[in-house]
């Protein structure tokens, strides 16, 4: 309960695009220094009701009042005149926006962008506002901000790009901060930094926060209070412990159970069979340019991972967790056969048999191992019909199939993976953008299993779903591996997700495998100190 006047308090908020309503009546205040966080599924209205603060939706009708108190007496910020409402954004209210590496510029260095901001709001010189971008890249936390202030967007990882977009939001010192799902796509350990990040720069200048997320953990970490969106309406809000510890709405309560369940076939795999993925003395090398004059006459390498073993035996799930550029990136495309011959270091095998890097020769590999990647808007093309998309396997791998028995099996493995024309009416003509995020990464997985795979490398699979759906996604895997014997190679970083699918970890760091064994031993009693700093930012 707050014990001073508002910072900001909303009252009716409503926002519809044409005739459909979308956030409906949503009241809550925000006090200053305090943080509050707005949770929910996808299109429960979260992001709107920010970007209706602002007024930065186009095409909206937008009700009710949003009355903003930044010491000049409050002002209703949706009544506002644009040319004042101007000079609040960025200046007393400040947004930080999901994904940072579409949000900035990048034909302009993030010292640029951060300048220009400056120069704008504060009317600094060049000279002044360039000094003051380096100042706040390393209050951040950027290493050697000066050089990276001279850095594009593409050139940083995903952290600093989202350190950057904080010293942008940061760079007028504002009073309110609204930050939208700021760690969604950043390793455990990032989003730790990232949260203690946001957490001393809020009580250093006493700003409030409203937090935008699905990340439950994160909420119960930083969060003074969170607010429960369900189809455009607040269902239930108040301090973060109370509502956690027991939580009244029935929507509530199933976010608060959405925990991922762990359900696997936990016998060992027999003796002597083959595995259908290993490793031994696994290394990848890039060429790099050297310095100087010896780079015109030859490359340097860099490894991105050296001396990896492990291996999957069929029925079983690999779990590969490591922060940014420990090398599991590089490690899933080794394990694809993407990358070149000369490249490759040390065994590699599926099912016995190594890659050839020749298109005919690799064509069988092809079929036993598929892929399932982190986000399945941008790996399923907007121009094909489901039909297409998954059946694209089998014009490859069965191309003599007849037309009807063809589309027979893409209802076949639809329904497996739980979408049927009964749902979905005319279920094959359709297109990626009618479904929802769950729904697409299940099409992505029909995809993979229609050509009767061995190994599904699953990269992140759920990383950019919500916590119910992440659950139903997971347990459709689990399933399939059991009713199918398929082997997982599995990618993420969120250690939940670990637990329930792994019968074995394997930890990189800098490219080395610093730790491996059963998934219990390494997640229970982790040995190694990168290990249990990890489990322990989860």
């Amino acid at each position: 309960m707050m014990t001073s006047a508002p910072l900001l308090d909303v009252r009716g908020l409503g926002v519809a695009f044409g005739a459909k309503t979308v956030v409906d009546g949503v009241s809550f205040a925000i006090a200053p220094g305090e943080k509050l966080a707005l949770v929910g599924e996808s299109g429960s209205g979260k992001t709107v009701t920010a970007l209706a603060l602002l007024r930065l939706l186009h095409d909206a009708r937008i009700t009710g009042s949003a009355w903003f108190d930044g010491g000049q007496g409050a002002r209703d910020l949706l009544a506002l005149p644009e040319r004042q409402l101007r000079g609040l954004r960025g200046d007393d209210i400040a947004m930080i926006f999901q994904e940072p590496m579409t949000a900035l510029n990048p034909l302009m260095a993030v010292g640029q962008q951060i300048a220009e901001v400056l120069r704008l709001k504060r009317a600094l010189t060049p000279v002044q506002s360039a000094r003051a971008a380096i100042d706040l890249l390393a209050k951040t936390g950027i290493p050697e901000p000066a050089r990276r202030a001279g850095s594009y967007p593409h050139q940083l990882s995903g952290g600093q790009r989202q350190r950057a977009m904080i010293a942008m939001a940061l760079a007028c010192a504002p009073k309110l901060l609204l930050a939208d799902e700021p760690t969604t796509a950043l390793d455990v350990s990032l989003r730790g930094q990232i949260l203690d990040l946001l957490g001393q720069l809020q009580q250093d200048s006493g700003m409030a926060v409203l937090m935008i997320t699905h990340d439950l953990n994160l909420v119960r970490r930083f969060a003074d209070r969170v607010a429960v969106m369900q189809q455009g309406c607040l269902v239930e809000q108040g301090a973060t412990a109370p509502v956690f510890a027991a939580p009244r709405h029935p929507y509530t309560q199933r976010l608060m159970a959405s925990r991922p369940e762990r359900d696997v076939a936990e016998s060992p795999p027999a003796p002597g069979a083959t595995p259908v993925l290993a490793a031994q003395q696994l290394r990848v090398t890039y060429p790099v340019p050297l310095p100087g004059l010896r780079g015109w006459l030859r490359k340097g390498a860099f490894v991105a991972v050296q001396g990896a073993d492990f291996s999957i035996a069929p029925g079983r799930t690999l779990g590969v967790i490591g922060e940014s550029g420990s090398g599991k990136s590089t490690l899933v495309q080794a394990a694809l056969g993407l990358l070149q011959a000369a490249s490759v270091g040390g065994q590699l095998t599926i099912d016995g048999r190594g890659w050839q890097h020749r298109p005919a020769a690799d064509k069988p590999l092809r079929r036993v191992v598929q892929v399932v990647f982190q986000d399945p808007f941008s790996s399923l093309s907007p121009r094909m019909t489901v039909e297409e998309i998954v059946g694209e396997g089998l014009r490859v791998h069965a191309s003599g199939l007849p037309a009807a028995e063809r589309a027979r099996r893409v209802h076949g493995a639809l329904a497996e993976v739980g979408l049927t024309d009964a749902q979905f009416p005319g279920l094959l003509a359709r297109y990626p953008h009618e479904f929802s995020g769950g729904q697409r990464q299940r099409i992505a997985l029909a995809r993979a299993l229609i050509v009767q795979p061995e190994l599904l490398v699953l990269d992140e699979p759920t990383s950019a779903l919500d916590v119910t759906i992440q659950k139903q996604v997971l347990a459709l895997l689990q399933r399939l591996q059991r009713e199918r014997g398929l082997a997982y190679l599995l990618i993420t970083h969120d250690v939940d997700v670990v637990r329930a699918m792994a019968h074995e970890v394997i930890v990189l760091k800098d490219g080395e495998v610093v730790e491996s064994g059963p998934a219990g031993q390494v997640l229970g009693q982790p040995r190694h100190p990168y290990t249990q700093g990890l489990l322990a930012a989860a």
